[in-house]
């Protein structure tokens, strides 16, 4: 499996640019850009900081959900509109960066909310028509207040949009309180890539390999699904930025056991 980093994990320390260029300073293989004003996904940024990125695999883009993509699920064509103006904009940004996927959350969701698959997946459709004309590809994430926020969800989005990926969140997947495996087995074949992040015996989130977590045993139940792709580290709760890299060749070491 290839290790990376995504830039989130530098979001309280770095501007992103700066976080990128860290990242290939340390030797990640690939990375996920997470953009997070509105200012980041104009694609004059990307223009002017893509050379950040030579040598690094971007695998996907990434924003802040609230921001617009709720939007795109609107019935409304005019709000509707108005968040398709901001995904174009990240769009012609991702091609910047040279990004192979668009890692989306959606709309903001509860357990509690009422699940309509048949309008989701309409929308998904749009979107990922969207997105591919860019040549990207659309990737939903696993989150707990996304649009995919319990194991199931998955399949029947990609019932209704056959050409949806998923990314899967370890992190997301402990906070949604059902096992991990679930959302392994409900993405199995269509995994774009991995975020991993670890947790102490007082369950607080940490680096990996800084945890309790058997990674070797995540390895092997990510490659049981069929995945053997972009496993990158995802959490900003690190303290000096020297435990980033040991965790990178933390999870190096345990990859190639596994």
């Amino acid at each position: 499996m290839e290790i990376g980093i995504s830039t989130a994990c530098l979001s309280r320390l770095k501007e992103t640019e700066d976080a990128l260029a860290y990242i290939k300073e340390l030797g990640a293989a690939s990375c996920e850009i997470y953009l997070q004003t509105f200012y980041e996904y104009r694609p004059e940024f990307a223009r002017k900081f893509a050379p950040c990125a030579e040598g690094v695999e971007v695998r996907s883009v990434c924003t802040l959900a609230n921001n617009f993509e709720p939007q795109l699920f609107c019935a409304s064509r005019r709000v509707r509109g108005d968040g398709f103006y901001w995904l174009d904009q990240i769009m012609r940004s991702a091609q910047l960066f040279g990004a192979k996927n668009y890692t989306l959350q959606g709309l903001i969701t509860t357990p509690a909310s009422t699940e309509d698959f048949d309008g989701w997946g309409g929308y998904m459709r749009e979107i990922t028509c969207f997105c591919a004309r860019y040549g990207i590809r659309l990737s939903v994430e696993n989150s707990v207040t996304g649009i995919y926020n319990r194991p199931y969800i998955f399949q029947e989005l990609k019932n209704r949009c056959p050409e949806l990926s998923g990314v899967f969140d370890l992190e997301n997947a402990r906070r949604s309180g059902y096992p991990y495996t679930m959302y392994l087995r409900d993405m199995r074949g269509a995994i774009s890539y991995a975020r991993i992040s670890d947790v102490d015996e007082k369950g607080k989130i940490c680096l990996p390999g800084k945890g309790v977590s058997d990674f070797a045993e995540i390895f092997s139940q990510l490659k049981a699904v069929g995945f053997d792709g972009p496993v990158l580290i995802s959490t900003p709760e690190f303290g000096d930025l020297t435990e980033l890299k040991t965790s990178l060749e933390f999870l190096r070491e345990t990859a190639e056991k596994a």
